[in-house]
């Protein structure tokens, strides 16, 4: 596993520089690095690595989630609130019902099937939209009006959303359909209480911090730890509780930069150094579970429902601003973001 780890580190700075080099986003060369090492393609991954593939995964989404919670300012979310909100459900519905209606005649799936992967395609992936945003917030580019901030906020609810409704179709094709309502209820109670249970822990940090007052560096540790932990509770809590733990992750991040500005900031450096490594694991392990073979088979029918599904949430987006303060240009920037 140890050499795998170097490999993808080595190989992943490479291709992150050639790509970037070629004016493409060095995730891609990540992306198809993974590809290639993966089981798939010339399987050269240890099985050890493969086996950790979804830990380190989840470790880097929450790293990455982390740090869209040091940078969301609660002077930025008022201004966007009403916006962020309408996003988080408007484009993700448009995209997912367009694809569970066009999926027949692209594919050979029925209307059912079809919804399933409209809501699975549907999904924001914070990992790719969060840093995007967060660059944009350190160069001051559309920050005054809040821009960075409403997507990444609107992204985040976006992801949850997408799952419970991904859940509700499940139920009805696996004939489970008895608790689908239940499921649908259980969204803003998983919403509430994962931001609440994240601002307690949050304000908790805060406390601890003050008392013992340890270097940024330990702070970070606590805070990835925690952060975990509070994972893991949700897969504890699974079936007995909703808790949504990613927008705890966020909240908690939210609450340390509404209180001690300073001591956020810090940690947002800190957690921007690691996800250097975090992102090179995230993406090259994403990209070894891509099965050429399958992507192959659905070739130009099952771009060109990508496609449908991209203008539908493009639509979806411009929807969702029409009352809102931007320009034409800052919404269609707000359209390719997203």
């Amino acid at each position: 596993m140890a050499f795998s780890i170097a490999e993808m580190i080595l190989l992943g700075l490479l291709m992150d520089w050639v790509f970037r080099k070629l004016r493409m986003p060095g995730l891609l060369g990540m992306l198809l690095l993974g590809v290639l090492f993966g089981p798939y393609v010339f399987d050269l991954m240890e099985p050890g690595f493969l086996d950790a593939s979804a830990d380190l995964r989840m470790i880097a989404l929450i790293v990455i989630l982390l740090r869209a919670g040091f940078e969301l300012s609660r002077e930025a979310l008022n201004k966007v609130g009403v916006q962020a909100l309408l996003m988080s459900f408007v484009p993700g519905i448009m995209e997912g019902a367009t694809l569970a209606l066009l999926g027949p005649y692209f594919l050979p799936l029925t209307h059912l099937e079809s919804a399933m992967l409209g809501f699975i395609v549907a999904a924001v992936s914070p990992a790719v939209v969060v840093p995007m945003m967060i660059g944009f917030i350190k160069r001051r580019m559309g920050a005054k009006k809040g821009i960075p901030t409403m997507v990444m906020a609107a992204a985040s609810l976006d992801d949850v959303i997408a799952i419970v409704i991904f859940s509700v179709f499940l139920g009805f094709y696996t004939g489970s359909s008895g608790s689908v309502w239940l499921k649908v209820a259980e969204v803003p109670v998983s919403i509430l209480l994962g931001i609440g249970v994240g601002l307690l822990a949050g304000w908790a940090l805060l406390k601890l911090f003050e008392k013992f007052n340890p270097r940024a560096t330990k702070r970070t540790m606590i805070v990835i730890g925690l952060s975990i932990v509070l994972v893991h509770l949700q897969q504890v809590l699974e079936g007995i509780v909703p808790f949504a733990a990613l927008l705890a992750v966020m909240a908690m991040g939210f609450i340390i930069l509404e209180k001690r500005e300073r001591m956020a900031h810090e940690i947002s450096a800190k957690l921007g150094k690691f996800w250097v490594f975090a992102s090179i694991m995230l993406f090259t392990l994403v990209g070894a579970q891509v099965d050429i073979s399958l992507a192959w088979d659905t070739g130009l029918p099952g771009l060109a429902l990508i496609v449908c599904g991209l203008v539908a949430r493009s639509l979806g987006v411009l929807l969702s601003l029409v009352k809102s303060p931007l320009t034409m240009p800052e919404r269609f920037f707000a359209v390719v973001s997203y």
